[in-house]
């Protein structure tokens, strides 16, 4: 199996059984929404490098799904009125991120539950499952995305979506720090930039889990299925 490690290609013969068993794994798909994803101008809160990922992460799902893998779409929804966000502690992205990328007119429109900008980009099937409790940066926080996954006996997440730098590696954190095994698809994360995305997969690959190409994946989680492959260990989730 090939995974990336600060950014360099390395094949693993061993050691990461139970990071690739597909029996104990599901798929989390972060913030593919049109908030973030829409063409339009008044877009409230733009990831355009994201739409690059949308066609490959429908056709890797497809994959996921043939091998009877759980898909979870997770995004970001915030109650009409703003007690979660805007009439409240706003979140900081609101004022830092404009230092970056300039004024964003349609920013108070983020997220806002029952508007159009909460709708996904990516296809979503009738068998997969939804968390839209996201009101932050993490999909941990604060959802039900860990109840979800322990009653789903899962141990290791795959991640996809954006931003790499900031929902997609805040989440890698918080699954870690949950407990999880963490696997991010190099190839289905888009970040702020090349620099940052670079440092982002940096970080998970030294200090979370696994960097991979989902190509690679899929094909280790076939191979697995075919041979009956068991995970080294598998230990419960504390």
């Amino acid at each position: 199996m090939r995974i990336h490690v600060y950014g360099k290609p390395r094949d693993i013969t061993g050691g990461f059984d139970d990071y690739l068993d597909p029996a104990r794994t599901a798929v989390v798909s972060i913030d593919m929404h049109r908030g973030h994803l829409d063409p339009s101008p008044d877009c409230p809160c733009p990831a355009p490098r994201a739409r690059d990922v949308v066609a490959p992460i429908d056709a890797f799902h497809d994959q996921v799904r043939a091998l009877g893998i759980p898909i979870i779409h997770v995004r970001s929804v915030l109650r009409r009125g703003g007690a979660d966000d805007l009439a409240g502690i706003s979140a900081a992205w609101r004022r830092t991120f404009p230092l970056h990328v300039g004024a964003i007119p349609n920013s108070d429109a983020h997220a806002i539950e029952g508007s159009r900008w909460t709708e996904f980009v990516t296809r979503v099937e009738a068998d997969d499952l939804i968390v839209e409790t996201k009101r932050r940066l993490s999909a941990f926080y604060p959802t039900d995305l860990d109840f979800l996954l322990r009653n789903m006996r899962v141990e290791t997440i795959v991640l996809n979506g954006g931003f790499t730098d900031c929902c997609v590696l805040n989440t890698a954190f918080d699954a870690n720090n949950h407990n999880y095994r963490v696997v991010v698809a190099q190839d289905l994360v888009r970040g702020t930039d090349d620099n940052l995305e670079a440092a982002a997969l940096a970080m998970v690959s030294l200090h979370l889990g696994l960097v991979v190409d989902s190509a690679d994946l899929a094909a280790e989680w076939e191979s697995r299925r075919n041979a009956g492959i068991a995970p080294e260990r598998s230990a419960k989730i504390a």
